[in-house]
């Protein structure tokens, strides 16, 4: 009945908070719930369980309201990578009261900023920044399981003891870009014996000392390990891995310090090993002969930069590794055909593979995959001249469950190719094809007879696809939501209208830099894709505000729009935008081109590419 309120009348909290439970850790949906009632705001804080902040005006007293507010949170993820928001000098920012009222956002956390024109050489960043003051607070969170601290810079071992001796039952910790030290990781290996996921990267400041005190205090239960740019640790610090962590599965690992005795150890001792990662340049075969032996349950494997090994670790890695489901191979020299062919006979589980700048790898070792590897769901192909139209042949044969297909500046391979694949693999949802010349409009033709659950389709700087492409993508890819274009110069009104009539569900769309792109695509576009919430027009030198009225009319959820230098768009267009779309985040146009009243409208949406032209 109007006017009774028979949920919180009837319900009881445990079951409202049941009901909370259910809504999968959506931070809008959350938020929306809070702002119901008094009642459904305490147990909306009751029942959040993660939180994520940037970098703000004050991030140890946000740390002390979280404490206090969110008392069974945790998660708690901290990037001081995001961007603050910079309240202008001349106005106090407002905050709306629930009964009208008004009051001063000085009554809630200050942001403090730099004068735009305050003449200092060196802006004072300190107060955006998490100091141990923070972490210490965070420390009350007794129950936090999972900590992320990314580019935290003035966090030190202080905070990071303070914290460890408080939240013993910490699983997962991501320092990424902090500058701790060997106290404040040695402290996490004494009192976190249920860590883990550990991340290190780009923690200058630890040497072996603190990650050897880690895994002795700690190694029985980290499963997860990641190293970068940390350029005093050493080979030390990976024997006591492989002597402690017996239990590690993941281990990421880029450093040029690192030499095969560390590697050497983390394969004999971690057998339940199941994903490695590494760019270490003073890795040989003999590292990864190891691998091959001894970590049987091995099921990803990425090597970047190796120059110094060969045929012979892949051998390795095919004999032993047959779990093997994800291989990435990226600028490794000295591989050939010869290594693909050993992954081909003996990992014939293998679902993803990615060849990426592998000059001396052709046709031939490609082969050998779409031969053996009838699971195969995603190849890559970055970079590849020797590979050309057969191994794509085999690939459409053999591959039958294939689904995304990743061609970059790949020269050899044209429609041939691409005919094979949308042929024989008539499952694909996703292809991405980038400065592949030789494929123009009869190769995507075949992907629009035969590829009907295509979802996802990116050709971008291909100068032979045309119209007629886009005319048959859109006849035969009712599915389509993703579609980018850039660069293809032969494409014009009559694809895109195509597109417009043919893909209803279309969500992001990149059609910058096409000359032949008038105003009636963009009204098509308007009228046959009402979901529509990214588009890229950047340099269409010939749509014009008409066009764009059109599209914005009908495209209600628009998000984010793209248009710099089209040179007929002008103010008038900029501010349809910015009037039609209320869903509105972001909108990169000239400065010049936006009014003072469009500014004061959306000035916190517009962004832009050149100041002053």
């Amino acid at each position: 009945m109007r006017g009774h309120d028979l949920i919180n009348t009837v319900l009881p909290d445990e079951l409202i908070l049941e009901i909370f439970s259910h809504l999968e850790g959506s931070k809008s949906n959350c938020d929306s719930c809070s702002l119901v009632c008094q009642r459904w705001l305490k147990l909306e804080r009751i029942s959040r369980r993660t939180v994520r902040m940037g970098a703000s005006g004050n991030p140890d007293a946000l740390i002390r309201l979280l404490v206090d507010r969110f008392v069974n949170v945790r998660n708690v993820y901290i990037d001081e990578r995001l961007p603050i928001s910079m309240p202008p000098q001349s106005r106090r920012p407002t905050i709306k009261g629930r009964r009208g009222g008004k009051k001063t956002a000085s009554s809630s956390l200050k942001l403090r900023h730099v004068a735009e024109n305050s003449g200092s050489e060196e802006c004072d960043l300190e107060p955006y920044t998490l100091s141990d003051a923070g972490l210490t607070a965070l420390g009350q969170i007794i129950r936090l399981e999972k900590l992320s601290l990314i580019w935290c810079s003035h966090v030190t071992s202080v905070g990071l003891t303070s914290l460890a001796e408080k939240c013993r039952s910490l699983k997962s910790l991501d320092l990424q870009g902090c500058y701790v030290g060997d106290q404040g990781l040695a402290a996490v290996g004494q009192c976190c014996k249920q860590l883990e996921d550990l991340n290190l990267r780009f923690c200058e400041g630890l040497t072996d000392t603190g990650l050897v005190e880690l895994a002795v205090g700690c190694g029985k239960s980290l499963k997860a390990l990641g190293i970068a740019t940390c350029a005093r640790i050493t080979d030390t610090s990976l024997e006591a891995v492989g002597s402690y962590c017996t239990s590690l599965q993941t281990l990421s690992l880029d450093s040029e310090f690192i030499k095969n005795q560390g590697v050497l150890s983390i394969a004999q001792g971690c057998p339940s090993l199941k994903v490695l990662k590494l760019q270490c340049i003073n890795v040989t075969d003999e590292a990864l002969l190891a691998v091959g032996t001894h970590c049987l349950s091995l099921e990803l494997l990425a090597l970047y930069s190796f120059q110094r090994f060969t045929d012979r670790s892949l051998f390795a890695i095919g004999h032993g590794c047959k779990k093997l489901k994800n291989l990435t191979l990226s600028d490794c020299y000295f591989l050939s055909d010869q290594s693909l062919q050993a992954i081909g006979s003996g990992c014939s589980g293998l679902t993803h593979l990615e060849v990426n700048g592998c000059h001396n790898i052709g046709t031939t070792g490609l082969e050998s995959i779409g031969k053996s590897c009838p699971g195969l769901s995603e190849l890559a192909l970055l970079y590849c001249q020797r590979i050309g139209n057969d191994a794509l042949l085999e690939i459409g044969r053999g591959c039958k469950l294939l689904q995304a297909l990743h061609l970059v500046d790949c020269s050899n391979i044209g429609d041939d190719a691409i005919c094979h694949i949308a042929q024989g693999c008539k499952n694909l949802k996703k292809l991405h094809i980038r400065r592949c010349y030789e494929i123009g409009d009869q190769g995507i033709i075949a992907v629009g007879e035969n590829c009907q659950y295509l979802t996802d389709l990116s050709l971008r700087f291909c100068d032979r696809v045309g119209d007629d492409a886009l005319t048959a993508i859109g006849q035969g890819c009712p599915l389509l939501e993703h579609l980018n274009v850039s660069g293809c110069h032969q494409i014009g009104d009559a694809g895109l209208i195509a597109i417009a009539r043919g893909c209803p569900q279309l969500v992001h769309l990149d059609v910058s830099v096409l000359q032949n792109l008038g105003d009636l695509a963009l009204a098509e576009i308007g009228e046959g894709c009402p979901l529509l919430k990214d588009v890229v027009l950047s340099h269409c030198r010939q749509i014009t505000d008409v066009g764009l009225a059109h599209l914005v009319k009908k495209c209600s959820l628009l998000e984010n729009c793209h248009m710099v230098y089209c040179p007929f768009v002008t103010s008038a267009g900029v501010a349809t935008v910015v009037s039609s779309c209320v869903n509105i985040k972001k909108l990169l146009v000239e400065k010049w081109k936006v009014s003072q009243r469009t500014r004061r409208r959306a000035g916190s949406v517009l962004s832009y590419l050149c100041v002053d032209l």
